[in-house]
């Protein structure tokens, strides 16, 4: 069997330089006889995998000290609750809306307290990012909301918005550690790591450690106050120990590519193959405002749903995997994270030129 170019938004493709260590080590990790797998997540040695992580994580994106990172469970999902349970003091919050994760986000906080819709794009089936320059933000506002990069419609935030001294809360799922960031700017950044990090099951919040409080709601979770988790170090029950291990060591191959302003270079690269393509070819094109252009996703269409399926069987047959669009939108979509090589962007457009030849 060979390896295919796997186009998947998530669980997504991960470097294969990982998945050999991986296998290397998967029944004897650094002479301890055991998986880990097998291991006690209490263990001195598991320690040391969540500690190296951590301490990596904070040097790729230049955490400061006084914020928390926390590896946690639930995924992306859970967080769409625990961050109002956790920062809605006065029970108000603003959401730009710019998709599927961000719409969900805001129907979980309204369980909470009063959720301001700030902006949408959902007129033009979320291909934009709206007007941020006159947000409605006002002084109660605990916290404005954004999904900085929205996977379904292949949108991209190019600037955060004002938020007028509020808090800004940031699901980054689809674009984690895939460009340098100013962590400062955030009061929490969080992402499930299953799309551009590690293997489903994970998230990593980075939280600003005045918004840790133990003075919640009694009703709050014990698992979803973050106070909890902080004070544990993550390991306030069995934390999710293999997709630890595999981010620590995506993040370690991520420091010898030479750190996150390389594969920023790299991703911009990478894009810029096919979305070249899309903008001259006569038979695709691509669904997104030219300025709000993921590089992680790239979402594209024939104009023909019976030619879209055509094209997503005949990539397959051709080694191009997972190139259907999402269930919501129809079409083709293209995430191309880190880890996807740029040859496997460019035999994707290679495979579209010759389709394109052949079903113009």
């Amino acid at each position: 069997m060979s390896r295919v170019y796997n186009f998947s938004a998530g669980p997504a493709v991960l470097p294969e330089e990982v998945l050999r260590e991986a296998q290397e080590e998967m029944m004897d990790y650094r002479g301890c006889g055991m998986s880990v797998m097998e291991m006690s997540h209490r263990s001195s040695m598991f320690q040391q995998i969540i500690d190296e992580a951590e301490a990596d994580f904070r040097s790729l994106l230049g955490v400061p000290d006084h914020y928390k990172v926390l590896f946690l469970q639930g995924g992306a999902s859970q967080q769409f609750a625990a961050i109002p349970m956790n920062l809605m003091r006065h029970k108000k919050a603003g959401y730009i809306i710019t998709g599927q994760w961000a719409k969900k986000a805001a129907a979980e906080a309204r369980k909470y307290g009063q959720v301001v819709e700030l902006a949408s794009s959902a007129d033009k089936t979320f291909s934009y990012i709206p007007d941020l320059s006159r947000l409605p933000i006002t002084e109660d506002m605990d916290y404005v909301y954004i999904c900085q990069n929205n996977t379904i419609y292949g949108t991209r935030y190019s600037e955060l918005p004002d938020t007028k001294g509020r808090d800004l809360v940031s699901d980054v799922s689809s674009m984690f550690l895939s460009e340098p960031v100013d962590i400062s700017n955030y009061a929490i950044m969080y992402g499930g790591v299953q799309k551009n990090v590690g293997p489903a099951g994970l998230v990593i919040d980075v939280i600003r450690e005045d918004l840790i409080r133990e003075d919640l709601d009694e009703d709050v979770p014990t698992m979803l106050r973050f106070a909890t988790q902080a004070a544990a170090g993550s390991l306030y029950n069995t934390p999710n120990c293999w997709a630890i291990y595999i981010c620590g060591k995506v993040f370690k191959w991520l420091k010898n590519m030479g750190g996150l302003a390389v594969m920023k270079q790299r991703n911009e690269e990478k894009a810029a193959v096919l979305y070249d393509f899309l903008d001259r070819s006569e038979l695709f094109r691509g669904t997104v405002a030219r300025r709000d252009r993921s590089m992680m996703n790239v979402p594209f269409v024939t104009g023909d749903k019976d030619l879209d399926a055509k094209f997503v069987a005949e990539a397959k047959g051709a080694g191009l995997e997972n190139l259907k669009g999402h269930r919501t939108v129809g079409g083709m979509r293209a995430s191309i994270y880190n880890a996807m090589p740029k040859a496997g962007v460019e035999k994707l457009v290679d495979f579209m030129e010759d389709f394109e030849k052949k079903n113009r």
